[in-house]
């Protein structure tokens, strides 16, 4: 999915984030909670896995409302990219929209605009939406146009080691050199030298 960011701005904002958590408690009941304070969650419940579907749908509808932006900055940089310690690197790159979700812990869905550097650095990441390419604008310079081509020089018929060039035919006027036989006079010679002693 690739999502188009309508503002044309070129100030650069923090990359958002979006954490959807299953909580549990000692009774074995669980509540889902979300960073946006204005999202309604359901009530606490024991139907955990009801729950946990919400949640995955949660997170997915923030992803789904909201669109990358290419002015914004890497949110895994912005905390110093803790997401990936053991890979360091500097942000680069497009701003992409990914989904952090581990599949065996099963608890928190979180989605965050981070550059292309990062992306693939993250464990358990996937990558919903990046950043449309910009169109080409009229007042950008067009590209500078291919240099003419020069005619590659033409080769003799003949190629040294006595083969001939594939591409070169012999004229029709012309008739093909008589062939020369491999074999010298000299071994009749000895032939008929060692057969006279």
């Amino acid at each position: 999915m690739t999502s188009v960011y309508s503002e044309s701005t070129t100030e650069r904002v923090p990359g958002r984030a979006w954490t959807v958590r299953l909580h549990g408690y000692s009774d074995r009941s669980a509540t889902v909670t979300c960073t946006t304070e204005a999202c309604r969650m359901p009530p606490r419940s024991k139907d955990l896995g009801s729950l946990r579907a919400f949640a995955a749908r949660h997170a997915a509808a923030h992803a789904r409302a909201a669109t990358v932006r290419p002015n914004a900055w890497c949110h895994c940089g912005s905390q110093r990219c803790g997401a990936h310690p053991d890979a360091r690197t500097h942000c680069a790159g497009a701003v992409v929209m990914i989904l952090r979700h581990d599949a065996t812990v099963r608890r928190v869905w979180s989605v965050e605009e981070v550059c292309e550097t990062c992306a693939p650095l993250i464990p358990n990441a996937t990558v919903l939406a990046r950043v449309a390419r910009p169109a080409r604008s009229p007042q950008r310079p067009a590209a500078a146009p291919a240099p003419a081509q020069v005619p590659a020089a033409v080769r003799p018929a003949g190629v040294a080691g006595g083969f001939s060039s594939p591409s070169a035919a012999p004229a029709e006027d012309t008739a093909a050199p008589a062939r020369r036989s491999r074999r010298t006079p000299q071994r009749a010679d000895r032939r008929r030298f060692g057969q006279a002693r």
